[in-house]
């Protein structure tokens, strides 16, 4: 089993920033991709953010050019920097990570939350 543990959300003003770390550990055979989620209620769950073992990263439109993610190999930790913060992106934030072998794990969330 793998174990996904996600920090640094919480109540931020509009405008503001807030960085989320995801820790992962156990049983990683080689990791595919990292990558950030959120899911507001009543919403599907969006993907916002990709980083892949190559080192290449992918954002959605909704958050290119306010969200950074990076990754820490030797840590096995996914960083999402988030600046600019509104207050539709508030959500529950979500890490996934693929393994090639083991297949897909997910955190348990973190929430952020923006006032206006």
């Amino acid at each position: 089993q793998v174990q996904l543990v996600e920090s640094g959300g919480g109540l931020v003003q509009a405008g503001g920033s807030l960085r989320l770390s995801c820790a992962a550990s156990g049983r990683i055979f080689s990791i595919k991709a990292m990558g950030w989620y959120r899911q507001a209620p009543g919403k599907q769950r969006e993907l916002l953010a990709s980083v892949f073992d190559s080192g290449s990263t992918d954002y959605s439109d909704s958050v290119k050019g306010r969200f950074t993610i990076s990754r820490d190999n030797a840590k096995n930790t996914v960083y999402l920097q988030m600046n600019s913060l509104k207050p539709e992106d508030t959500a529950g934030y979500y890490c996934n990570l693929q393994d090639y072998r083991y297949g897909e794990y997910w955190g348990q969330g973190t929430q952020v939350t923006v006032s206006s």
